[in-house]
């Protein structure tokens, strides 16, 4: 993790700062809106300075949809980092290393503004049991030179609540659609290594011609994590439709 630690550093240091040119009022112009957003929203959301690399901004919502210490969390990255799953927090420090780098190597880097994260991973929650989350990170503002300065994060309860699925993550290109997995080196041709046996046993009820709600009424599941897990299977295995999936795992021999 310490490598991990220092190769993030390292990489954000790659964006040199004029501290004359960062205007901190814009924050107080967002917090309002940040916080008609955490009124109507279910999520939780933070603002994150990469000059000053430290979290400018916190939901309180943190504490009732997590249960932690939102004014602690802001202050020590290191007691957010204690709640993150061990089996997923390296990974989530390669991805974002990962998409920050693809996002550096734009030639404007304001063009990453066209882009989202999105991470699905594992945290302890209240009474410190683990619940899935899925976190949204987009940049938010940037200084005069382009650099990417303060960035966007918005936290939401997963609805699929699979404990033993792995971290996952992808980057969106929210013009075009066109996606980047997290991890990179896996090909898309063989993504049906990562089809966890939730996944598995919903297509295959989905072969057999079970819509939704009888999935869900067979497996004890709701019908939101049934889609859920229909649309993780139609992005791991890169088609377009469950009909393709279905196809795609019969052709691959998934079933058996």
């Amino acid at each position: 993790m310490q490598e991990l630690f220092t190769a993030y550093e390292r990489l954000l240091d790659q964006q040199i700062f004029n501290p004359s040119d960062l205007d901190y009022e814009i924050i107080n112009y967002h917090i309002p809106l940040l916080e008609c957003i955490d009124v109507v929203d279910s999520g939780c959301i933070s603002v994150f300075d990469l000059y000053q690399r430290k979290h400018v901004y916190y939901s309180p919502k943190y504490n009732d949809l997590l249960g932690w210490d939102a004014v602690k969390a802001q202050k020590d990255m290191h007691y957010t980092n204690s709640l993150i799953h061990p089996k997923d927090l390296p990974l989530l420090y390669k991805a974002a290393i990962y998409y920050i780098s693809l996002g550096f190597a734009l030639p404007e880097r304001t063009k990453s503004r066209e882009f989202k994260a999105v991470f699905d991973y594992r945290v302890r929650g209240r009474e410190g049991k683990y619940v899935r989350i899925i976190e949204q990170q987009i940049p938010l503002e940037f200084d005069k030179s382009g650099n990417v300065w303060l960035a966007l994060s918005l936290v939401d309860l997963s609805p699929d609540n699979d404990l033993e699925a792995p971290f996952h993550g992808r980057l969106k290109n929210r013009h075009t659609g066109e996606l980047y997995y997290f991890p990179p080196e896996e090909d898309p041709a063989e993504q049906n290594l990562r089809l966890t046996n939730r996944e598995k046993e919903i297509l295959q009820l989905i072969s057999r011609g079970l819509i939704s709600k009888e999935i869900a009424d067979k497996l004890y599941i709701s019908v939101n994590t049934v889609n859920t897990h229909r649309q993780r299977i139609i992005e791991k295995l890169n088609v377009s439709n469950t009909y393709e999936a279905i196809r795609y795992a019969h052709e691959r021999g998934i079933f058996s």
